[in-house]
């Protein structure tokens, strides 16, 4: 199962992570990529960059960030292998060790083929 992992460090970042920050998270990048668990993994830029797009009744609202709510902004993301819910959680846990601050939300990808009749 792929699933989805949504990193909220707690609010937006007032300062780039120091080499040595760097360093540590890509060796634990490369070694979770080594594993096979980690397929995929981005950190994002500040909110302040982004924007927002909302449709209503046919009618699109563009806001450019940054965004009020900012313990709520998403500051990165993983695509991750595991074969249930619960090793996705440890391996999130794992992560959050590492990122030592913030929370994350784990959702599994929706496929099709898990989801067809009589299979």
């Amino acid at each position: 199962m792929r699933f989805i992992v949504f990193y909220k460090p707690g609010g937006e970042a007032t300062a780039p992570p120091s080499p040595e920050q760097l360093a540590e998270m890509g060796k634990y990048i490369e070694a979770s990529f080594k594993s096979g668990w980690l397929l995929a993994t981005d950190g994002l830029l500040p909110s302040a960059k982004g924007a927002r797009v909302r449709i209503d009744s046919g009618k699109f609202t563009v806001t450019d960030g940054p965004f009020a709510e900012a313990k709520e902004v998403i500051g990165g993301y993983a695509i991750i292998q595991a074969k249930s819910k619960e090793e996705a959680i440890e391996y999130t846990k794992s992560f959050l060790n590492q990122a030592r601050q913030g929370e994350s939300e784990v959702r599994q990808i929706f496929e099709a083929s898990a989801a067809a009749p009589g299979q």
